[in-house]
């Protein structure tokens, strides 16, 4: 009988022992709770200010804020395609720089005859060295340039084993990511920060924001392109220049009508110039703010699995 009242009375002389270490573990939880709900009102009121604000005001005088030309690399690539009819419809004229102007005369005549701006086509190769720079700096001579928009081949997405790439294909890539995205920038930005504006925008890949199989040349090449951004906002951001890093996820081809998720390159334009002057690294498209902020919670060995099944089946 003694053994059977000793129980309850052992029970609570340990409740009444534990009594403060559980409400301290009831603190450390409501504080735990406080923070994760702070922090999601944080990240819908930086999504609705980023994503949805900007597009609800008058739309803004680019030409007066920040200058009257746009140098466009990578300007064959179907997102810098919209991306450049999208700053001639707010009157800003567009140089086009690309290694085949042929694929590109159709795109700067319906430029010009549709929104009665200038377009101009460049033809550079950077695997020919800084000689190329040369038909680049003539073309932005004496002109107001106010944005250099840097774009990522979207060759590089095709899955393919590293070893399989050739050296020239390799030199290729370097020349077309870091070589064309740094050259044309050095020549714009003494122009941009001596007037003390302008904008510098890089578009790479939100997909290969996180290392992925198969793909080695677009995750070097997208790292590059954010660290660049980064690194000029830190050195430039108080002269005036506004530099801002894109990191898209899919985006569907020209011919394609797309999805809320995979937006036609028009559309995912038009958001994404929304987005200048209010932030310095983004997607430029709200759902693909969602689909990163999913990306970034998932473990790497599981993203690097993911990746790996998804590029054997394509």
């Amino acid at each position: 009988m003694a053994a059977v009242d000793s129980f309850p009375l052992l029970f609570r002389e340990i409740t009444r022992s534990c009594s403060c270490y559980v409400e301290t573990l009831a603190l450390v939880g409501a504080l735990y709770t406080a923070n994760k709900a702070a922090t999601l009102v944080r990240d819908c009121y930086r999504l609705i200010r980023l994503h949805f604000i900007p597009r609800l005001v008058y739309p803004r005088d680019l030409v007066h804020r920040y200058g009257t030309w746009a140098v466009i690399s990578g300007a064959s690539e179907a997102i810098a395609k919209a991306y450049a009819e999208e700053l001639a419809r707010h009157g800003v004229c567009v140089i086009l720089v690309t290694t085949d102007t042929a694929d590109l005369n159709d795109t700067a005549r319906t430029i010009s005859d549709t929104h009665g701006v200038q377009a101009v086509l460049v033809e550079a190769d950077f695997s020919h060295g800084a000689l190329t720079c040369n038909p680049i700096a003539d073309a932005i001579k004496d002109k107001d340039v106010g944005f250099v928009i840097n774009c990522l081949n979207s060759s590089l997405d095709i899955p393919r084993d590293f070893h399989d790439l050739s050296e020239r294909e390799l030199w290729q890539i370097i020349n077309d990511s870091v070589s064309a995205a740094s050259l044309i920038t050095r020549l714009a930005l003494p122009g941009m920060a001596e007037r003390r504006r302008g904008v510098v925008v890089n578009i790479s890949s939100g997909r290969c924001s996180r290392p992925c199989a198969r793909k080695a040349p677009l995750s070097a090449s997208t790292a590059f392109f954010d660290h660049f951004s980064r690194a000029l906002h830190y050195e430039y951001g108080h002269r005036g220049v506004f530099v801002q890093s894109l990191l898209p996820g899919k985006v569907a081809s020209e011919d394609d009508d797309g999805s809320w998720l995979v937006p036609p390159p028009r559309v995912y334009a038009r958001h994404a110039l929304s987005t200048l002057g209010i932030s310095h690294r983004t997607t430029g498209y709200w759902p693909h703010t969602l689909q990163l902020g999913l990306v970034r919670c998932v473990p790497e060995w599981i993203w690097v699995m993911g990746s790996r099944v998804m590029c054997r089946t394509t």
